[in-house]
């Protein structure tokens, strides 16, 4: 596999090295030229000190042959660019860009950048499990779709609590798959009952958030403490 990769920090000289050594073609732009000597003195020559921001510089790195192009640069901006050219100038299969401010993840995901990886939204997520929420929990995104994967953890004075999944009005698009009770997943029946510390499983589409929430965690106002 061919992978152009874009960024020269620490996430795109693990990413190089890792698929280096995992025995695939690999090209690293940077557009500093003494990190990328530093970096090519490293792990080989491999690395073309170069903008990957400009079309030029992409299609010398053999961009019209990747089978992914991963834009892993410290500036959002810079990678939605690299993933829009490498889609639509390149026609490169598969795009994938780091996100560091989650607001722009909707704007990524609309121009058809096919998997972002968000940083903050990772940790985030890690930090959700630990502390008491009211909230709907973001587990991940599915990989190449708009689709989220949720968690609600129900708790006292959930409007959900007693009854089944099929006493509940799910939005359109969103779907309830599963629950966590007592440390064991099991499939989300419709004869099923929801008790206090379940974790309902979903997935759907950031639009549902609102009336899956208000399902199964209550209106935000009373629940929210």
């Amino acid at each position: 596999m061919f992978v152009l990769v874009v960024g020269g920090g620490k996430v795109g000289y693990y990413l190089a090295k890792e698929l280096v050594e995992a025995g695939h073609e690999v090209v690293l732009l940077e557009k500093d030229r003494a990190r990328a000597d530093q970096i090519a003195d490293e792990i080989g020559s491999i690395v073309l000190a170069h903008d990957g921001c400009e079309g030029k510089y992409l299609g010398e790195a053999g961009a019209n042959r990747a089978d992914i192009v991963a834009a892993v640069t410290g500036d959002d901006e810079d990678n939605l660019v690299i993933c829009q050219m490498a889609k639509h100038h390149f026609d490169v299969p598969r795009t994938i860009a780091r996100v560091n401010n989650p607001k722009n993840e909707s704007l990524f995901k609309h121009l058809g950048v096919d998997e972002i990886i968000s940083p903050t939204r990772m940790i985030l997520g890690s930090i959700e499990q630990d502390i008491p929420v009211h909230e709907l929990l973001h587990l991940g995104t599915l990989g190449g779709s708009d689709l989220e994967l949720i968690e609600a953890p129900l708790q006292a004075g959930s409007p959900a609590i007693g009854r089944s999944p099929n006493d509940l009005t799910i939005p359109e698009g969103c779907a309830l798959f599963a629950v966590v009770r007592a440390g064991r997943a099991m499939p989300l029946r419709a004869d099923m009952t929801l008790a206090v510390g379940d974790k309902v499983i979903a997935i759907g589409r950031a639009e549902c958030e609102a009336a899956l929430h208000s399902q199964l965690m209550g209106e935000t106002e009373a629940v929210g403490g």
